[in-house]
């Protein structure tokens, strides 16, 4: 595994970002729409979103009331989102800032009802490094608080194809994934209970997904 070649993904991003300004369109996501639901049904307000990219998820939560923490690792994609919470007005609810969650996080412990990623674990990230992430969410959620988080399964047709990087780590198209089984799903819940693993297909390729619930153990020995 070279680092090297996994660090530059932060300024691949930049660059993709920088030519396409709604790369991913303008409606929430469909993991967004479910996340929203599960979020509302436990009665979770404060949201901390990890890899908003261009925000189409992030104000689909504000507009439905929820109070959302932005972290992403493009400066680009903060921007965006930082305008548009001045052009519709969701200074209150939405706070946006540049951020690589490959180090810790910068938020006291048990400081967020709930955390919300698309896509964002399937990075490129090591397993280490996402044991690390997943840690951190745990430590600033609070007890009860639900992690949603969607990943590319290895049933995808992306995965065993492009550049081998180490892991379960496939280069296609200058993109470096991670591609998840459940027994790394599994191995990743330390210290959750896991509601749900659901199976779901995205965009036209398609991407073939898992939509994780996990929930802080109320309880922790």
């Amino acid at each position: 595994m070279d680092k090297k070649i996994l660090n530059k993904q932060a300024q691949h991003w930049e660059n993709t970002f920088s030519k396409k300004i709604e790369m991913f369109g303008v409606s929430p996501s469909d993991a967004a729409i479910k996340a929203l639901k599960s979020f509302k049904e436990e009665g979770l307000n404060k949201i901390l979103e990890i890899g908003a990219g261009q925000g189409r998820d992030t104000f689909y939560f504000a507009k439905n009331g929820l109070k959302v923490q932005v972290l992403d690792y493009s400066q680009t994609a903060i921007d965006n989102i930082k305008k548009k919470i001045k052009i519709l007005g969701y200074s209150k609810l939405i706070t946006a800032k540049k951020y690589d969650v490959r180090k810790p996080l910068e938020f006291s412990n048990e400081n967020f009802d709930g955390s919300y990623s698309h896509m964002l674990y399937c990075m490129a990230f090591t397993t280490n490094e996402l044991f690390s992430l997943n840690s951190e969410i745990f430590r600033v959620l609070k007890r009860g608080g639900l992690n949603i988080y969607t990943v590319r399964n290895t049933t995808d047709g992306d995965y065993k194809n492009g550049i081998y990087r180490g892991e379960d780590l496939y280069e296609s198209d200058g993109f470096v994934v991670h591609f998840f089984s459940e027994d790394k799903i599994r191995k990743l819940s330390e210290g959750f209970d896991i509601l749900s693993i659901e199976s779901f297909e995205e965009g036209a390729f398609p991407r073939k997904l898992f939509k994780v619930i996990l929930k802080k153990k109320l309880f922790i020995r």
